[in-house]
């Protein structure tokens, strides 16, 4: 039969003990102690046949017993005479032998404690490689089909209108390819935290009916180098294996933060699977990539370039009309008695998912009163309680929301009359468009400054103060006028000088104290059109001169 490592160790263990209890037992000393006056009656009546001095000691045996005394105690002179004595050398291996044994079992005992911790590790490495493995398998990569659609979705109609092509294309993609039509391979969305980007996401999918492939972005940056790349590789192989299909990547900028600095070459290895998925992708795959993000100003470029993520979709907050919407869809299994123009109204800046929140405390606030219905008592007992750690942007006062409202209506009709080109301006955000010409002129890039500069300069004009708000404008006009000079030469000097940045400035500033002089009146309507509806639209503006001039 086979001993084992193990066994073969505790034989080995076992008979060294062994050996050292023998060489113990042999070289033990068993002589009994006697005194003085005993020893020397014992050689003077000549009792003694034979002595022998060992070290410090004298042994002799008498009637069968063996004695010793030390032989400093006794009269060495008439032991010689009476009695031959031997004088025994010391044994100088004894002490080594003894001292290799002991080092040999403790070296042993390093060596198997060694062993077993090694072993120990071996096996917990296995255990996380093999479960890392198993988290890896394709069975771990299911679709769910979602349930939800867009009548589920409130306040996000221009994102509806975006996405209704995606949609149709998931839904007939023969349609498209006969007309050879390349839809686009990924979407975008872009907004912050809590605006609905997953939610929409799976309102595509509940609308075209196809498989929903929801992953984090943070779920693909593993421990160990190259398992993330191989979770992109699976979760592409079972979304074309199940196309049509939606892959969904929520936070992408886990995974998708630009390259260089520090690096990580878990994460630069995903990425660039993740890169090479999506240039595979075939025209007809039928699998659309949607990815959300607050932060797409850290995504790597290489993710932002055609073929790629070629549609951008920005979720912006709600405004008061989507807010009532949202409310309403959260309200409509509960009792209640409000006027949803009034919570609308006190939940400027709120997200969709604060809104929901808002929703539930309320309605937990009125069942802890004993109240059968919610009413606008408990949205303002407990709004304080939602807001909590939020930005104070998200909490202006009425005085705060009319300063706001004439500040971003100078802005509005500013570039309106400027043309530089929006969308629609809020009270809270704006949405200029950045250029798509090649070729810019000075005269575009001043008219962007003066845009920049129109809501302080408002503010000086109307309220002859400075405010806070205008931080980030001042900030953009002010990088705008330095990218003029640096990079364009489009100061006085070819050389850039810091004072030519000032002067474009200060040209931009004295021009805008002008026109928004000029223009207070329809400043002044149109911020009364921000403050009830909290957004208005290009087309909006442009009504509103037209019947002033």
């Amino acid at each position: 039969m086979e001993i084992s490592k193990t066994n073969r160790m505790v034989l080995i263990l076992s008979a060294l003990l062994v050996v050292l209890v023998l060489t113990i037992a042999l070289f033990r000393d068993n002589a009994k102690t006697i005194d003085a006056t005993t020893a020397e009656s014992l050689i003077k009546e000549s009792l003694v046949t034979h002595a022998v001095i060992d070290g410090p000691y004298l042994y002799f045996s008498s009637g069968g017993t063996r004695y010793k005394i030390p032989k400093d105690a006794i009269n060495l002179k008439t032991l010689y005479q009476t009695t031959p004595v031997t004088i025994k050398e010391p044994n100088p291996y004894v002490a080594d032998i003894l001292t290799i044994i002991v080092l040999i079992l403790l070296v042993l005992y390093i060596l198997r404690w060694a062993k077993k911790n090694r072993e120990l590790k071996e096996q917990h490495m296995s255990e996380q490689i093999e479960l890392a493995h198993e988290l890896q398998k394709p069975a771990h990569i299911r679709p769910i089909i979602s349930t939800i659609t867009f009548k589920d979705v409130a306040g996000i109609d221009d994102v509806k209108e975006e996405l209704e092509e995606i949609i149709d294309f998931l839904k007939h993609p023969k349609k498209y390819k006969n007309f050879g039509i390349r839809m686009p391979r990924g979407v975008l969305l872009v907004g912050p935290p809590g605006v609905g980007k997953t939610l929409i996401a799976k309102a595509v999918a509940g609308e075209a009916g196809v498989p929903f492939f929801y992953q984090s972005g943070a779920s693909f940056v593993q421990i160990y180098v190259g398992m993330g790349a191989k979770r992109v590789r699976e979760l592409f192989k079972r979304a074309k294996a199940m196309a049509p299909a939606i892959v969904f990547i929520d936070e992408i900028d886990a995974v998708g933060k630009a390259r260089g600095g520090m690096r990580n070459d878990e994460r630069e290895a995903t990425l660039n699977q993740l890169l090479t998925e999506m240039d595979g992708f075939e025209d007809s795959s039928g699998v659309i990539v949607i990815a959300a993000t607050n932060k797409i100003e850290m995504l790597d470029d290489a993710l932002l370039r055609p073929g790629r993520f070629d549609r951008r979709v920005f979720v912006s907050l709600p405004n008061k009309e989507e807010r009532k919407s949202i409310l309403q869809i959260y309200l409509a299994n509960k009792p209640h008695h409000l006027n949803l123009d009034d919570v609308a109204q006190m939940t400027v800046g709120f997200s969709g998912a604060a809104l929901s929140s808002l929703v539930n405390e309320a309605a937990i606030h009125a069942l802890k009163s004993g109240k059968k219905i919610i009413e606008i008592e408990e949205f303002l007992a407990v709004k304080d309680k939602v807001l909590l750690g939020k930005r104070k942007i998200l909490t202006y006062s009425d005085e705060e929301k009319r300063i706001q409202a004439i500040y971003q209506s100078a802005k509005a009709v500013t570039a309106y009359w400027l043309d530089i080109e929006f969308e629609k301006i809020g009270l809270l955000s704006d949405n200029f468009q950045s250029s798509e010409k090649e070729i810019v002129s000075k005269t575009e890039m001043m008219n962007r400054i003066k845009v920049y500069l129109a809501g302080d300069m408002m503010m000086q004009m109307y309220y002859h103060e400075h405010f806070t708000n205008a931080a980030n404008d001042l900030k953009e006009a002010r990088l705008l006028a330095q990218e003029m000079v640096e990079n364009y030469g489009m100061g006085e000097r070819f050389h850039a000088d810091i004072t030519d940045v000032e002067k474009i400035l200060e040209s931009a500033k004295q021009d805008i104290e002008g026109f928004v002089a000029r223009m207070e009146e329809a400043i002044l309507q149109l911020a009364d059109e921000i403050l009830q509806r909290e957004v208005v639209t290009k087309h909006d503006v442009k009504e509103m001169l037209h019947d002033l001039f």
